[in-house]
């Protein structure tokens, strides 16, 4: 992919697009729960939806904070962020966002000359283009967890995300 080809412009206008879609996936899940499901989970081994919110904006802070210039994993803690600190809906969005409004303003400073620039990631080299196809699915990875989650704790009164199973003419909510 050349730098200022239609297909660079195209895959950045994609990419941006797909990420503002899951995270309104999330926010979608999180409207369908009380506060207690928020910040339920089954054991000591697992985590609560709050505190997967808390690892991907560990995660989004970490790696797109100068992300060009720096592998981001010298500052951060990872390991705090799943320890179970969120206690309030508040608590949680304002980490969500934070976040995301870090991972936003990088991903608006990508132009399509950077996309083939190499980066690192925990001490490993990656085009931009790797690097936002890594976290694609390491976002999606942890947003599936939540709506698997909340699925399970509101299954009386879910909402689908999708298309609902065996429903003609549903509305969906996304």
């Amino acid at each position: 992919m050349s730098n200022n080809s239609p297909l660079s412009s195209a895959y950045l206008k994609v990419i941006k697009s797909r990420f503002r879609y899951i995270k309104r996936m999330a926010e979608k899940t999180f409207e369908q729960l009380d506060d207690e499901a928020l910040l339920w989970f089954p054991n000591d081994n697992s985590n609560s939806i709050a505190t997967i919110v808390k690892h991907i904006s560990g995660n989004m802070v970490a790696r797109w904070t100068d992300f060009l210039n720096s592998d981001g994993e010298n500052n951060r803690d990872r390991d705090s962020e799943f320890e179970h600190t969120l206690l309030t809906r508040d608590e949680m969005y304002e980490v969500w966002n934070n976040g995301w409004n870090v991972f936003f303003k990088a991903l608006d400073t990508i132009e399509e000359k950077h996309l083939l620039q190499i980066i690192a990631i925990r001490g490993e080299t990656h085009t931009v283009i790797e690097s936002l196809e890594r976290h694609m699915y390491h976002y999606s990875y942890h947003i599936g967890q939540i709506v698997y989650i909340a699925k399970q704790l509101n299954s009386g009164s879910w909402r689908s995300l999708s298309i609902p199973k065996k429903v003609k003419n549903e509305e969906r909510i996304l």
